[in-house]
């Protein structure tokens, strides 16, 4: 999974987050608490470690944890993930959970690029990425403010602003760029 999840180019030098889910076994929380705490705690050794999370399951019938990790730069992540130490970790981790970890890495742009249901192997060029968001938040925007134009024109400029674009932005995330994606899977993911 690891080879699979790991495929953005070294040359970044922005930070980058791994997204890795764990399913643990019934009754085995615990155990798997203390071993977050510990890999957590060596995961702080490395170079460029920016801070480590965890998302527990809400769901007890699926107890799913996710761990946020985030590193200063992909490379540092890298080390992290395949060093000896870590690898220790997973091989203490195999009898708390059910099936093989998840990695997902994200470093900016390509949280708005991933495809539904499928793993991230690597974002789409910048350009692109950069040339599918400028035509969703152009249409968004132009679309959001004529509309909301009548509703804001006497609130002050900063407040009309600071409405406007929390909803382009939301509706970016949520509505807009999941669409874009699909739409442009061919021409951002031409070796999918």
């Amino acid at each position: 999974m690891l080879e699979e999840s790991l495929t953005i180019g070294t040359d970044e030098d922005s930070q980058v987050t791994a997204i890795i889910s764990h399913v643990v076994r019934p009754g085995r929380e615990q155990g798997y608490e203390e071993w977050f705490h510990g890999i957590a705690a060596d995961a702080r050794k490395f170079k460029g470690h920016l801070g480590v999370s965890t998302i527990r399951p809400q769901d007890h019938s699926h107890p799913e944890y996710v761990v946020i990790l985030k590193f200063d730069r992909y490379d540092n992540l890298k080390t992290w993930l395949e060093s000896d130490v870590r690898h220790e970790w997973i091989e203490r981790l195999q009898p708390l959970i059910e099936q093989p970890e998840s990695i997902q890495t994200l470093t900016g742009l390509e949280t708005w690029f991933s495809l539904p249901n499928q793993p991230l192997k690597s974002p789409p060029p910048r350009y692109k990425m950069a040339i599918v968001t400028w035509m969703g938040v152009f249409v968004t925007l132009t679309v959001v403010s004529r509309l909301l134009a009548p509703i804001l024109s006497n609130l002050p400029i900063l407040l009309n602003q600071l409405l406007t674009t929390g909803l382009v932005v939301a509706l970016l995330t949520y509505v807009i760029m999941p669409r874009l994606t699909q739409l442009f899977q061919r021409w951002l993911y031409p070796n999918f």
